[in-house]
């Protein structure tokens, strides 16, 4: 199956997503995962292209969040190298974030 013109591997979009998980928005001290700024991951043959936005545009801390996925993807074996594109649309929302994540914030 192709998507983006990548070829999909689930497994290892899988764990990329899971180092993802453990990727902190510096600001608000949860997962970049939970937040909804995760819009897409594609991988194929060691190349892993993340498709992801950031609270507003003009983020202070972009370059620091840009550097933890970088360094996340270091982490998984199959990624030889990572590609990190930053979208604005659809524009992120506190709808975007984890039911968990509302219900923990008591934004349900």
């Amino acid at each position: 199956m192709t998507k983006g013109g990548l070829e999909m591997d689930s497994s290892v979009e899988d764990k990329i997503r899971e180092a993802l998980k453990k990727v902190i928005d510096p600001e608000l001290g949860v997962s970049i995962v939970d937040l909804g700024l995760i819009y897409d991951v594609r991988y194929e043959r060691g190349e892993a292209e993340i498709e992801m936005t950031l609270t507003s545009p003009g983020c202070p801390l972009a370059p620091v969040i840009d550097k933890k996925v970088r360094e996340a993807m270091g982490k998984v074996p199959e990624v030889k190298r990572v590609t990190v594109e930053l979208v604005w649309d659809p524009p992120w929302s506190k709808e975007a974030m984890s039911e968990e994540l509302r219900a923990e914030l008591g934004l349900d």
